[in-house]
């Protein structure tokens, strides 16, 4: 199962595929991807893209940026708490396994999503980690 997202604004989904890689002006200033599983993709359009009428949602594939990979903790400035996946090297619009457009109306997040957000809050595990 592929449990990684990355949220980009249609600009930078414009960026992106005329570049070829994904990359964000927080991206860069921090050294690394940000992503989110989908337990955490309600927070994160909620705390960063409130102010965007569409915003692009993108899986990623695991296997092919496994490697590149860091589960690491917030910082203490972040209005989050948990840990998050880092992705500490380009990632290529390639790797992206399927990409929709999200409109606000709250945003809606494609039911399979939503589904599998909820397999993994009902798992008898005790953390957050992806579940491949």
């Amino acid at each position: 199962m592929n449990n990684l997202y990355k949220v980009l604004t249609t600009q930078e989904w414009e960026l992106a595929n005329s570049k070829g890689f994904i990359i964000t002006e927080l991206d860069n200033k921090d050294g690394f991807v940000h992503l989110s599983t989908s337990k955490q993709l309600a927070s994160t359009l909620s705390l960063y893209f409130s102010n965007f009428k569409e915003v692009i949602l993108i899986q990623l594939s695991y296997e092919q940026i496994k490697s590149d990979l860091k589960l690491e903790s917030v910082d203490s400035s972040s209005k989050r708490s948990g840990s998050f996946y880092h992705l500490y090297n380009d990632l290529n619009i390639k790797h992206a396994c399927k990409v929709w457009n999200l409109n606000r109306g709250a945003f809606v997040l494609p039911e399979e999503v939503l589904l599998q957000a909820c397999l993994l809050y009902t798992s008898d595990a005790a953390d957050d980690s992806l579940r491949v």
